[in-house]
């Protein structure tokens, strides 16, 4: 008997738990339906690929393998079925996308607004992920996009530049510096309190070399896992935070002060695998993701061509 499709499930349900029991509990089967199931796969080529005489199964050298085969060939049959009721007039369709998490604060929403009203039948399934995950998950096809950051990517990655992201000291009505149009000295940031976010963010580590270089130590009062809430904080309290300028746009309960000298600009880029199957989703978002940037950052955009 040759394996299944359902075998090589089963056997990654089993790898991942560890467990018969969890494992067969997400697969919605019964224990004693998937313990035969993975016999079947074992006798099919001939080696056991389970250890099953600890207190947690493992894989056996030959499990260990064959489990990645296993996983490719199951998301090479998920790119197949993708690409079978990809519809190319976009009546409907999916797009599997991901960002760092700056951009959903000032990113996400247009351009998922762009998407709706040019394409309403696309699916949209959006995660917000470090970039350094979004990197391996594209490459091993469970995303079809991601918006990160320039720079040295995985091979076998390409990069679209979209626009330059500028960063600025921001502060909120009650900070002393709410309405400073002059660019505040560097070596002054120093003597403010800061709320930044915490050091596993980009945007943080941008800012913390950029401050290192400059011998500014900063007092951090508060560091935040979100966007929204270093704006609450400074929206409602005498801290200042660093973030993006197009976080600042349209909002006049928050102010940005310019910093001398500024932070590198960064470039944004649409990423995807090289090589891999593009869906008419992908390829439509990033024809939008495009034409919003060139909409919102025409000077970039020729900056960057340039």
């Amino acid at each position: 008997m040759a394996p299944e499709l359902r075998h090589l499930r089963y056997l990654l349900a089993v790898a991942e738990h560890g467990n018969f029991t969890r494992a067969a509990e997400e697969l919605h089967i019964s224990q004693p339906t998937l313990s035969q199931q993975i016999r079947q796969l074992e006798r099919a080529v001939g080696v056991p690929l389970l250890d099953r005489s600890g207190r947690a199964v493992r894989l056996t050298d030959a499990g260990a393998a064959y489990l990645p085969h296993a996983r490719r060939a199951l998301q090479d049959l998920a790119a197949a079925e993708r690409a079978v009721h990809d519809v190319t007039n976009l009546s409907r369709g999916t797009l599997r996308l991901a960002v760092t998490p700056t951009f959903t604060a000032y990113l996400v929403g247009p351009l998922t607004a762009l998407l709706q009203a040019r394409h309403p039948g696309i699916t949209l399934s959006l995660r917000e992920l470090p970039q350094e995950r979004i990197e391996p998950a594209l490459l091993a096809d469970e995303l079809d996009l991601g918006i990160a950051f320039h720079g040295a990517h995985l091979p076998g990655l390409a990069a679209a530049d979209l626009f330059t992201e500028s960063l600025s000291l921001v502060v909120g009505d009650p900070h002393p510096l709410a309405g400073r149009t002059a660019p505040l000295p560097l070596d002054e940031l120093g003597a403010a309190r800061l709320t930044l976010l915490t050091g596993d963010f980009a945007t943080r580590v941008h800012i913390d070399a950029h401050l290192a270089r400059h011998a500014v130590r900063p007092d951090v009062a508060v560091e935040a896992t979100s966007i929204n809430a270093l704006t609450e904080i400074v929206r409602h309290s005498p801290l200042a935070t660093v973030l993006p300028d197009a976080l600042t746009r349209n909002r006049p309960d928050l102010h940005t002060v310019p910093l001398d000298p500024a932070l590198p600009a960064r470039t944004v880029t649409l990423l995807h695998r090289e090589n891999g199957y593009r869906t008419a989703a992908a390829r439509a978002f990033t024809d939008l993701a495009h034409e919003w940037s060139h909409a919102q950052h025409p000077t970039h955009e020729h900056q960057l061509k340039g």
